[in-house]
């Protein structure tokens, strides 16, 4: 990796890391805060399930789109909208109008995620998929374990309101970064087979190898899903837990799942990537398992730093195997938009059992469902997944 190629780096993690941050900020806030305004648990999974919604439709369009005219343009038009969305959440505290801005909040992100992923995938060397993949995953999962964290604390020493308007800051700032950082489109680093058309997605889900990724990547969103839309309403009620506690609870999930990144993107340049994943499939299941006999906030935390275990282990090999997949294919924003619609599939399915659980059942049986959810789509994932070994995947 060149100068440039470090730069276009760094700058592409400090500008997900401010954007993901400032959204990470108001993830516990947003359950309670809709409950406060008489929203039931349905209408609290349609709030996360609308950011979903939007996406899984748009995604494939602009993962395709930032293979055909590059990856800047979206970036930046997508870190635009979530300053502008950043200014309606302060404006607008109807039920009604947080479905509608977590609409538009999942457009702009269906924008900035592909495409900044593929723009990573562009400029990492061959054979390090693992380790730059990983340490860019970084970015995303320590800001989202930061945000919530942040975002308990203000809440509770200030008010929601503050915490919207830091949302509003950082957005902001990510943008800044971008437009003054990120080469133009006429000289950034090419992207790869840009005069071919990129195939279709559904003609990429053939691709066994890209069909197991898309599997896995729904079935784990799914979990992660309910811990984030429910955790912090099921501490809340069950154990009067205070907002702060609430974002420690979220945080530590993510937070590890970010600090292991790094080194299991490494290991998974020199390890069996299936494997991994499988191992890390496993762990996520145990876990969400363990919840339901969850006693407080420690037994809780525990469980959950363990989801953060699985998530580490597993996400480094399987975002390594999808730029290896999206350059054999030709289509490597297009196959990042397939994963990140896979996201937005799990987080929309996820986000709705659990509300359904809510309404109709005990709340805590939606971890073990979500742990049997998680179970069957990693026995698919091992069938349609190859053996990868060092990771050379052939179709």
């Amino acid at each position: 990796m060149n100068g440039s190629e470090k730069r276009i780096f760094i700058t592409l993690f400090f500008a997900i890391f401010n954007a993901i941050l400032g959204v990470g900020i108001v993830i516990p806030l947003l359950p309670v805060y809709a409950k406060n305004l008489g929203a039931s648990g349905l209408y609290i999974s349609m709030i996360f399930g609308a950011f979903s919604l939007s996406r899984t439709f748009l995604l494939p369009y602009f993962g395709k789109l930032s293979d055909k005219r590059g990856r800047k343009p979206l970036i930046t038009a997508g870190l635009l909208g979530y300053t502008i969305v950043s200014i309606a959440f302060v404006y607008f505290s109807s039920v009604e109008a947080l479905i509608t801005i977590r609409f538009f909040q999942g457009i702009a992100s269906a924008m900035i995620m592909p495409a900044t992923q593929a723009y990573v995938g562009d400029i990492t060397p061959k054979g390090k998929e693992g380790l730059y993949m990983g340490a860019f995953n970084m970015s995303m999962f320590l800001s989202l374990s930061l945000g919530p964290l942040m975002g308990g604390f203000i809440s509770e020493y200030f008010s929601l309101q503050v915490t919207f308007f830091f949302m509003g800051v950082l957005s902001t700032l990510a943008l800044l970064i971008s437009l003054i950082f990120l080469p133009p489109v006429n000289k950034e680093i090419s992207v790869k087979y840009r005069s071919n058309e990129p195939p279709r997605w559904t003609i990429l889900l053939s691709n066994k190898n890209i069909a197991g990724l898309f599997i896995y990547r729904v079935v784990y969103t799914i979990a992660i899903a309910v811990i984030w839309c429910f955790i912090p309403v099921y501490a809340d009620e069950q154990f009067g837990l205070s907002s702060s506690a609430i974002g420690v609870l979220v945080t530590s999930g993510v937070f590890i799942s970010g600090i292991l990144n790094t080194p299991m993107g490494y290991i998974a340049d020199r390890y069996d990537k299936k494997k991994m994943i499988i191992a890390g499939g496993m762990i996520v299941c145990i876990s969400l398992f363990s919840l339901i006999l969850a006693d407080g906030f420690w037994s809780m935390l525990i469980s959950i730093s363990f989801f953060g275990v699985g998530g580490g282990l597993s996400m480094p090999p399987l975002m390594a195997l999808a730029v290896i997949c999206g350059e054999k294919e030709r289509a490597l924003g297009s196959v990042m938009g397939i994963l990140t619609l896979a996201q937005s599939f799990g987080m929309l399915s996820g986000s709705v059992l659990a509300g359904l659980a809510m309404d109709y059942l005990e709340l805590k049986y939606s971890f073990p469902l979500a742990a049997l959810i998680m179970a069957g789509g990693l026995v698919l994932c091992m069938t349609y997944l190859k053996n990868t070994g060092n990771g050379i995947i052939e179709r």
